[in-house]
């Protein structure tokens, strides 16, 4: 456990890494920024509730991990590198008692990839310290760093997390209570952000107004009663919470002793929830829209079928995300699902970096083909997504190794075409394949018979609601949240900052 008065700067080393996430080694997929919760519940063990939260969290970032428990005015934190799993055990969570609990784990977006930008960002105020856990991305960093320098802040991490967290003590120290203090720093944040703060009184649910990134709230069956909050529903599941409600576009919830108070501190909220985390992101048992995200795969799949047949012996999805919508394909087209892919479970997240030659055949590290299966067959795999096809290559690859007669590739979601800012990390627009190449180009390139990308109009069908209430810039372009000409000339830019 960390004291809080001694996280110091000589506690970590001061250099640049600005290579930490180098293309070579980058995955091709789209990542996630973070996982968010928070817990009041008087009487309850929050710390393990907390931990077992962030473990159902843990698929959207896989780099640190941190807890911040509130004991009174005392505020207890543990955070590090690694998986929840590694970063936390019995007896770390013994020594982080109290009644309020806030939790994090990360894959890093703005701010690199090292311990001190692991969160909860926790800072010292007026009435007490207050630790915050985001999931989202500035657009405003620059200008924002700059008015908290400006005030004489000092700042020891490079992330915008930290600084939502100096933008909200700011207005603490000059008079504000807890929640006017957090209002009045929503309204300098640009971008995406739905924050967890705990505080020695209570806890913070927050989403901008666009409402970017998810954030749920849930109960635990007992009087007085307790709330959960959460990036995702899986997160209440685990610990046998109940889902009462999302955390609405431009709102606050207060959790206290009195209960939950609900503030829209944001006048015109325009609800614009990323359709990635309903495509891939999310969790396939989580609920988003009155369905489980493993039914709305499936209809994506179902209309990539009906847009996108070919005749073939086995459909199979990329595990795990691809599956529920080759299920779907199979559903719509008749051709036989079964499994071609194993994925290897227990591979995890690995610091040991692969030689050359092992990073030329590393995809058999989390997928083995299943030859037997394969073997002279005409097969369609299903994905997601394709960002750089790097890996989609390899896997082609290694299907064909295996002896599969022919490959077709079917994507549930339309080409990415454009570099999101709002808390997904994904390259530049001239590394995104589909930005430079065509269809037809890709298919060359990835090495496959046939290629075909869900259609913009078949993923608007397939989604049902209105969709005017998504983002979809990675498809379009068209961003909710104008980018400053600054942020899109480098999406790393606070990765060159000396901490």
């Amino acid at each position: 456990m960390i004291p809080i008065d001694s996280v110091t700067l000589d506690e970590y080393p001061q250099h640049t890494d600005d290579s930490i996430n180098s293309l070579g080694n980058r995955p091709d997929k789209p990542e996630e920024a973070c996982g968010v919760f928070g817990i009041y519940a008087p009487g309850e063990n929050v710390a393990k509730l907390t931990y077992f939260g962030l473990y159902a969290l843990q698929h959207r970032g896989q780099e640190s991990a941190g807890i911040a428990t509130f004991e009174g005015t005392t505020v207890h934190l543990h955070k590090d590198m690694g998986l929840v799993s590694q970063v936390f055990n019995e007896s770390i969570l013994e020594e982080l008692p109290g009644s309020i609990g806030v939790g994090h784990t990360r894959y890093s977006t703005t701010g690199s990839s090292r311990k001190v930008n692991a969160q909860p960002a926790v800072v010292e105020t007026r009435l007490g310290s207050l630790a915050l856990a985001h999931n989202g991305n500035l657009v405003n960093t620059v200008q924002l760093r700059e008015e908290l320098l400006n005030s004489n802040f000092n700042l020891l991490t490079t992330t915008d997390s930290e600084m939502i967290a100096f933008a909200i003590a700011e207005a603490v120290n000059a008079g504000a209570d807890w929640l006017e203090g957090g209002i009045q720093a929503f309204h300098r944040c640009q971008g995406a952000f739905s924050l967890v703060i705990g505080t020695p009184v209570g806890v913070m649910g927050v989403r901008d107004p666009n409402g970017i990134r998810p954030l749920v709230i849930g109960t635990l069956p007992e009087n007085p009663v307790r709330y959960v909050l959460a990036s995702e529903t899986c997160g209440l599941d685990i610990i046998g919470a109940e889902y009462l409600r999302d955390v609405e576009p431009g709102e606050v919830v207060w959790i206290t002793e009195d209960g939950l108070a609900s503030y829209h501190w944001s006048q015109k909220p325009q609800p614009k929830l990323c359709i990635f985390e309903m495509i891939y992101f999310a969790r396939p048992d989580s609920q988003m829209h009155n369905e489980s995200l493993y039914s709305y795969r499936m209809r994506l799949g179902r209309q990539l079928a009906k847009e996108s047949y070919v005749d073939a012996d086995i459909v199979f999805g990329v595990p795990d995300s691809g599956i529920p919508a080759a299920i779907g394909f199979s559903q719509a087209s008749g051709v036989a699902y079964g499994e071609g892919l194993i994925k290897n479970r227990y591979v995890g997240r690995t610091f040991i970096q692969p030689t050359q030659t092992m990073r030329e055949s590393g995809i058999k590290m989390k997928l083995n083909p299943l030859k037997d299966v394969l073997a002279g067959k005409r097969v369609i795999i299903v994905d997601d997504s394709i960002v750089r096809g790097t890996t989609s290559r390899k896997l082609v690859k290694a299907l064909r190794e295996a002896g599969a007669a022919e490959v077709h590739m079917r994507i549930s979601s339309p080409p990415v075409t454009h570099p999101c800012f709002y808390g997904i990390d994904t390259d530049s627009q001239d590394q995104l394949i589909a930005a430079t190449k065509s269809v037809e180009e890709i298919a060359q390139q990835l090495e496959v018979d046939t290629l075909a990308y869900l259609s913009w109009s078949g993923m608007l069908e397939a989604t049902g609601e209105d969709t005017n209430n998504f983002c979809s810039a990675c498809f379009t372009g068209d961003y909710p949240v104008a980018i400053p000409e600054q942020v899109k000339r480098s999406k790393l830019i606070l990765e060159k900052v000396v901490v």
